[in-house]
């Protein structure tokens, strides 16, 4: 943030879009920290779950403020993070997450400013006139002409298939997110 002006916002201020079936809300852009990292909050549902993929252009960081996320990182173990948690990934490691709990709420930061991700993002996500309305379902074509427009590269499916497969007769267990792509052209920027 050498260059930018400084920042002050109060718990419920930002720019909000809603966000594959969540909210997503920008702290600060890369513009504002003159490149220095991209912060935003983003709440998600339960099931959702990120394709494997790769951030070429920043390190990835964040801290689990509510819920359960099991986390998936090459090279190292699958592990579930909770409340005070923190992941860091570091740029090009394929990685992937999904929300166990009802809910999850997250801080992440992109060092420095993903403008890939921050694109991504913009182009996902609509608008939150009101953030306190719920959020509309995911839309896989929004979600995938996002991807194409923003360049982004998925390495795979979620690796979290047995954790979302529903018993026989049971349609109240989650799958993942149908924002996720099915092919392996596009990536969630997380």
């Amino acid at each position: 943030m050498s260059g930018g002006a400084p920042i002050l916002l109060a718990a419920r201020d930002g720019e909000h879009l809603f966000y594959d079936g969540g909210l997503l809300t920008f702290k600060a852009t890369g513009a504002q920290t003159d490149g220095a990292l991209l912060l935003f909050e983003v709440r998600m549902p339960q099931g959702k779950a990120t394709p494997l993929h790769v951030h070429p252009d920043a390190d990835e960081t964040f801290y689990v403020l509510d819920g359960e996320v099991r986390v998936h990182i090459a090279e190292t173990e699958d592990r579930l993070v909770s409340n005070g948690g923190v992941v860091g990934v570091p740029r090009g490691t394929p990685h992937a997450f999904a929300v166990i709990s009802q809910a999850a709420h997250m801080l992440v930061i992109f060092t420095p400013a993903s403008a890939i991700s921050e694109t991504f993002f913009r182009l996902a996500g609509e608008p939150a006139a009101d953030p306190t309305v719920p959020p509309p379902p995911p839309d896989m074509e929004r979600f995938g002409a996002a991807v194409a427009g923003s360049g982004l590269q998925v390495l795979g499916p979620p690796p979290f298939a047995a954790l979302f497969a529903a018993p026989a007769g049971d349609p109240a267990t989650p799958s993942a997110s149908p924002a996720t792509p099915t092919t392996p052209t596009t990536a969630d920027p997380r």
